[in-house]
């Protein structure tokens, strides 16, 4: 248990960010920062690097992208412009579609209010999952990119930790089901440790290392 738990310290303090930070967005149970998530999530949904998924959400943030109004407002070219100022060119035009009609959706069936559909499905995994994977973009993997995010924001939720952070926890010899996991850390710094197994399982951070950082301490 002790060298979990150094392992686990090693991990946060080296990988311990969320996506959701590195973009730039406040995360709270509110309508902006989780319509923004799932804006960042739709990005992180296609086969590019996280890196720049992450860099083309802030530039469509700073293009106005912000909420649902502001991207359904935005225009087709707007958001091909900022998803190529992020370097995300392989699938600008077909992303920009998808976000517009994602933010309407948003507006027509959640009046703009993401917490709406988080009512909705009462906290329960799988109603969640479902119901994200109706925006354009969102499969299942988006949903779950979407709640290891989102519990930071969403209690309920916690803790969640899809295959591919479980399957990260196995390789580094962590317990791999979410309320061992969780028993680690604190209930705050869960979606932290999770994003780090994240970055361990695509490869962004060293195994040896990390294991050798525990080890040492």
């Amino acid at each position: 248990m002790n060298r979990d738990r150094a392992l686990v310290r090693a991990l946060l303090e080296r990988q311990g960010r969320t996506y959701a930070e590195e973009a730039g967005i406040r995360l709270a149970d509110r309508p902006g920062p989780l319509y923004q998530l799932l804006l960042l999530t739709t990005l992180l949904s296609t086969r590019i690097r996280a890196g720049v998924a992450v860099c083309a959400a802030r530039e469509l943030f700073a293009a106005g992208c912000r909420t649902p109004q502001g991207t359904a407002s935005s225009s087709w070219q707007d958001r091909v412009d900022a998803l190529g100022r992020g370097h995300y060119r392989r699938y600008d035009e077909r992303t920009a579609t998808m976000l517009g009609n994602g933010a309407q959706l948003c507006l027509d069936r959640w009046h703009g209010d993401l917490r709406r559909l988080h009512r909705e499905a009462g906290g329960d995994h799988s109603a969640l999952r479902r119901l994200l994977t109706g925006f354009p973009g969102i499969g299942p993997t988006g949903a779950d990119i979407f709640l290891r995010e989102a519990q930071a924001a969403w209690p309920d939720v916690r803790p969640y930790a899809d295959r591919r952070a479980a399957g990260a926890a196995q390789r580094l010899g962590l317990p791999s089901t979410p309320d061992k996991l969780a028993g680690l850390v604190g209930g705050g710094d869960f979606p932290r440790l999770v994003s780090a197994l994240v970055r361990v399982s695509l490869g962004q951070a060293s195994i040896g290392e990390l294991t050798r950082a525990a080890g040492a301490r």
